[in-house]
């Protein structure tokens, strides 16, 4: 089975379509998958949900599409720093489930076990738990989250080998493994693809059976937000 496609846009042809529901990895900036972000706008897919930590911010990684107005809703932990998905909200252009953080992960680690929904106490007695089943286990209160089960899923690794096996480089793995798991068909960005069987199987984080194409590209590996101490002058 062919894994290695030449570019973002030749691996996701034939599988982005209008209405679809994508897993996106990344955290912040950090690991995001930012080549298959441009071709997604490029090819003008539209009224897309995402789940994903955040949404990048204006310019850059699920903001651009934003800016494009192609995504009709976030499923989120985090929506700083985009100014533009601040406003698209409060205008009620753009639906917004938000998720804590680990509540997030897990639904799509539960959707790639194939697990329809679990219980947790996170999110109990607020705004997160409207409208969700609530359950007692031993005196406590949990509330019901269901798995997410993604058309698509596009991540972010450091290396692949050509059966999709994959190492990610240290906070870069972030939601990047559930998110990978969570989707029908995964889509990886690599910085370099080494020859099969170069991989210590130790050292791989999310293994092969979960990837079905992969791209090698350039990275901007842009810095979300830069604070810098003033220059002390004598």
């Amino acid at each position: 089975m062919k894994k290695v496609y030449a570019n973002a846009t030749e691996a996701l042809d034939g599988l982005l379509f209008d209405g679809m529901f994508i897993a996106a990895g990344g955290f912040g900036l950090c690991g995001i998958p930012e080549l298959l972000l441009q071709a997604i706008k490029e090819a003008g897919t539209k009224d897309l949900t995402f789940a994903s930590n955040n949404a990048g911010v204006d310019d850059f990684g699920i903001g651009i599409l934003l800016q494009t107005r192609q995504v009709k809703k976030m499923i989120s932990s985090y929506v700083g720093e985009n100014a533009e998905f601040m406003r698209q909200y409060l205008s009620g252009e753009l639906e917004l489930e938000f998720n804590p953080q680990g509540t997030l992960a897990e639904r799509m680690r539960a959707g790639g076990a194939g697990i329809p929904g679990f219980y947790t106490k996170t999110g109990v007695g607020t705004v997160i738990a409207e409208g969700k089943e609530l359950k007692e286990f031993n005196g406590e209160t949990y509330v019901l989250e269901r798995g997410i089960f993604a058309d698509l899923a596009i991540v972010k690794a450091w290396k692949a080998d050509a059966t999709g096996n994959l190492v990610f480089r240290k906070t870069a793995r972030n939601f990047n493994p559930p998110a990978a798991m969570c989707g029908k068909v995964c889509v990886v960005e690599v910085e370099e693809i080494v020859p099969t069987g170069s991989l210590d199987p130790d050292h791989i984080h999310l293994p092969g059976i979960y990837v079905h194409r992969i791209i090698q590209g350039q990275h901007e590996k842009r810095i979300e937000q830069r604070t810098v101490r003033q220059r002390e002058t004598a």
